[in-house]
């Protein structure tokens, strides 16, 4: 485990590796279903596992600082700025949970993926960062991918809670990601910003959410532990890290769009752990996400425009 952070750690300035570092965030993020479906059939609720994943992410990540001799201190503007994006990090993950009790949980997953939209516009707007046309290309086929692997679900009714809660996760992500490249952060150790945004994610979950009537649930087994475990560090810790690398190297938009490796990687589990059926539509699905990204990655090498 050691060997793979400090791979990450040092491909940091290589454009290429941050590709490869977005798509490696991407697919650990995705694999979220693998670790949490176990525990919350075994009775925990979603605030209870929210609160473990961050307490766990942030042990490992502080094991790690000190093996790596990495400096805890922070300077007055760093710490305004992990402070808030920690906040907002933490927030995604309330909010998106928040809409699984008002929605079937693939819709709220396929409205989600409006976050890299939202990203293009954040940089549009207020960095003036120009979007090019192989990018719009790149959102409409990640979204025609994702509608082919979303399969209908008639287990609930769509709320506009549900959709302002789901809008809003993927929002506060959106700024997360912008905000990683654009602030004090920027130059921060991958490390050390994944570190101090979970720990202020911990503590937003505990003293805003468990702090406020909803009772901490104690893990009931031992195979609990270790799925908790497994959702603490890989989808967690390896996703942040690996996305701070991909965010720092290749720019917050393309890093979003990216993202789309997620629900495809969790669709993909779905069907080889959870026995979910597979279709032609998913295999379309596929196929025309990872044209998406095969897109979002060639085309400024190959048109020669440097992607910001």
């Amino acid at each position: 485990m050691r060997s793979i952070f400090f791979t990450m750690t040092e491909l940091e300035g290589n454009k290429v590796k941050g590709y490869i570092c977005g798509c490696l965030s991407a697919i650990c993020y995705g694999v979220n279903p693998l670790f949490s479906l176990p525990v919350m059939q075994r009775g925990v609720g979603v605030d209870s596992i929210l609160f473990y994943r961050y307490a766990i992410a942030a042990v490992a990540l502080a094991v790690l600082m000190l093996v790596k001799k990495i400096d805890f201190r922070l300077k007055a503007k760093e710490l305004v700025a992990v402070v808030i994006m920690g906040s907002l990090f933490c927030s995604s993950s309330i909010f998106l949970f928040e809409s699984y009790r008002m929605m079937p949980a693939g819709i709220a997953s396929t409205i989600l993926f409006v976050y890299p939209v939202l990203t293009a516009i954040i940089m549009a707007v207020f960095f003036k960062e120009r979007i090019r046309w192989y990018t719009v290309l790149s959102l409409v086929l990640s979204f025609g991918g994702l509608l082919l692997l979303y399969k209908g679900d008639d287990s609930g009714s769509v709320t506009l809670m549900g959709i302002f809660f789901v809008v809003m996760s993927s929002l506060t992500y959106a700024i997360y990601i912008v905000g990683v490249n654009r602030s004090a952060l920027k130059e921060m150790n991958s490390i050390k910003l994944s570190f101090y945004a979970i720990v202020v994610g911990t503590f937003v979950l505990f003293f805003f959410r468990l702090g406020c009537g909803t009772q901490l649930q104690a893990v009931p087994d031992a195979f609990s532990w270790l799925c908790l475990a497994g959702l603490g560090l890989v989808p967690t810790t390896v996703s942040l890290i690996a996305l701070a690398v991909s965010i720092r190297n290749i720019g917050s938009t393309p890093a979003a769009i990216l993202g789309v490796l997620e629900p495809a990687t969790a669709v993909f589990f779905g069907c080889i752990v959870f026995d979910e059926p597979f279709t032609i539509s998913l295999v379309f699905g596929f196929v025309t996400i990872m044209v998406a990204v095969l897109l979002i990655i060639l085309a400024p090498r190959y048109l020669g425009k440097k992607q910001e």
